[in-house]
């Protein structure tokens, strides 16, 4: 008799062997040294950036003869609100508060929408000049602003709106940086999105307001930030377009808190309880929209 053999495993049948896994890669002493050394440097620069903040916090909760005696303290001996009270009760500080938010909303919206408008027109609209708009445009962002203080109050003066929201409010509806920024990001979307439209007949306005604006999310974010934080903080413009106190915004009031206003005294306590305040707005509204500051890779359409 003969023996038969087993038959060969078919392909499907074979199995292979899974190879071993490799052991995880160790870093060496000197990639964790170089680590630690970064973590502890950034560690040390936040606390810098970050401690004045804290002692600011701290010393609007201290007296006068405490923020005096110890006034890198971030513990006070005595907590008190005399300071936040004082502001509310018997200062102007509302009404620039109000002042100071009327001015901030209307500059933001303006420069979103203007802003806008022109860097489109820089961007897609093709008209004699353009380049020479665009250079100047360059050349006023190169200019400090101290310079033009006083044309601007001519100007104001002129037109007859100093001491006036209106005075205050439209000089800074427009500026340059934040046209620059628009233009920048219009030109990268691509003009093949716009056909359409253009072939249903939209106006040149409409496929602006329908199409492109949407897209240009990231670049509008980044205006509102800038503008607010701008118009906000603005100090030099406010004091040559005004001087009726009732029209005194926080950077004007706060400033005059420190030359000694309301009373004798450091008041160490007052005048950071102040800023303290003045800075929640802009920290806020920061922090709403810090991730979707301008990326210049969102809202792009591959042709």
């Amino acid at each position: 008799m003969t023996a038969t053999l087993p038959a060969a495993p078919s392909g499907a049948e074979k199995t292979t062997a899974t190879p071993p896994a490799r052991p995880p890669r160790r870093r060496s002493n000197g990639t964790i040294a170089a680590t630690s050394v970064s973590y502890a440097i950034l560690v040390v620069l936040a606390i810098v950036y970050i401690l004045p903040f804290l002692i600011q916090l701290a010393t609007s909760f201290k007296t006068d003869a405490d923020a005096t005696a110890h006034p890198v303290s971030l513990i006070p001996q005595v907590w008190t609100t005399a300071a936040y009270t004082k502001l509310f009760l018997n200062s102007d500080f509302p009404t620039w508060f109000a002042n100071s938010a009327i001015v901030t909303i209307f500059v933001t919206l303006g420069r979103v929408f203007f802003n806008s408008l022109a860097g489109y027109a820089l961007a897609r609209l093709h008209f004699r000049g353009r380049g020479v708009i665009f250079a100047a445009l360059v050349a006023v962002m190169s200019v400090p602003m101290v310079v033009l203080l006083i044309p601007k109050f001519l100007v104001i003066n002129q037109l007859g709106i100093y001491d006036s929201y209106a005075g205050m409010i439209l000089p800074l509806l427009t500026d340059a940086a934040g046209v620059f920024i628009m233009k920048n990001f219009f030109e990268s979307i691509p003009a093949s999105v716009e056909e359409q439209a253009r072939i249903d007949g939209a106006s040149t306005f409409r496929v602006f307001w329908s199409i492109v604006l949407p897209m240009a999310r990231p670049a509008l974010i980044t205006i509102i930030i800038l503008s607010f934080q701008g118009s906000w903080n603005e100090l030099a413009h406010f004091i040559v377009s005004t001087q009726d106190p009732a029209l005194t915004t926080l950077t004007k009031g706060v400033a005059g808190l420190a030359s000694g206003q309301l009373s004798q005294g450091n008041q160490f306590p007052l005048k950071l309880a102040a800023a303290a305040l003045m800075t929640i707005p802009v920290a806020v509204m920061f922090f709403i929209f810090q991730r979707r500051i301008m990326n210049s890779s969102e809202g792009a359409v591959k042709e």
